[in-house]
């Protein structure tokens, strides 16, 4: 059984794509911060991007939060990352490692860098890209994103590859990594284990951590708990 208690001292825990009544409540441990994307807003119902970043900075203004630019050129995601930027001074600026060409975006956050904005360098997949990036971030306080769950649906090892670019980022920065695209709660160990900073989850996965004080004996029998009743609640017959 994993203890729960400590986790939050090992890694910051930043919640993904919350409802605006979630940020700033405690789910299972105090949110060190927050994340967002244009899909995650899509999800959301949002229709005005700025102004929903604005009501999710009224309801938060001490923590880290990071909205991503949209664009797919430099000089649009240049103006757009000045926009988010000017917002508040605890706003971190996401942008794409790459554009949807496959392009690098090193030209444009090497602007940013210069302009001393806050980045989040987000959808970051191979330690060619750590590498490409570093020279340019690595006195800055960036974040780098690195889609650890989307590296395991490649069918690789996300923690393997993230414990050799943690490495690598730590010896040579001052950028924080981290873990990002969760497939279960259980990335929270791993992400602790590969020596991550940071990690975003989803507040449902976040809440069911709480299930690691269960021993799984326990989880078996409320599993089967489950199935008696949905089972008997559809009034199903044989």
């Amino acid at each position: 059984m994993t203890k729960i208690s400590n986790l939050n001292k090992k890694i910051k825990i930043y919640a993904d794509g919350p409802e605006l009544n979630q940020i700033n409540k405690k789910i299972i441990f105090n949110i060190d911060g927050y994340t967002f994307n244009p899909s995650l807003f899509r999800k959301l119902g949002v229709k005005n991007y700025l102004e929903f970043c604005k009501k999710i900075l009224k309801k938060c203004s001490n923590k880290p939060i990071s909205f991503e630019v949209f664009g797919d050129d430099e000089e649009t995601m240049f103006r757009q990352a000045i926009i988010l930027n000017k917002l508040s001074k605890n706003v971190f600026v996401k942008i794409p490692i790459v554009y949807t060409n496959g392009k690098t975006t090193k030209k444009l956050i090497k602007r940013l860098v210069q302009k001393k904005i806050k980045l989040n360098i987000t959808a970051i997949f191979t330690f060619k890209q750590i590498k490409t990036i570093l020279p340019i971030v690595k006195n800055s306080n960036c974040i780098l994103s690195i889609f650890a769950g989307r590296i395991y649906d490649c069918g690789f090892d996300a923690k393997k590859e993230m414990r050799i670019m943690n490495n690598f980022i730590k010896k040579n920065s001052k950028c924080k990594s981290l873990w990002a695209s969760c497939r279960m709660p259980y990335d929270i160990i791993s992400a602790i284990e590969s020596k991550t900073d940071i990690i975003t989850m989803g507040i449902p996965m976040i809440e069911k951590i709480k299930n690691f004080k269960l021993s799984k004996e326990k989880y078996s029998q409320l599993t089967v708990k489950q199935f008696f009743i949905d089972a008997k609640k559809s009034n199903y017959k044989l």
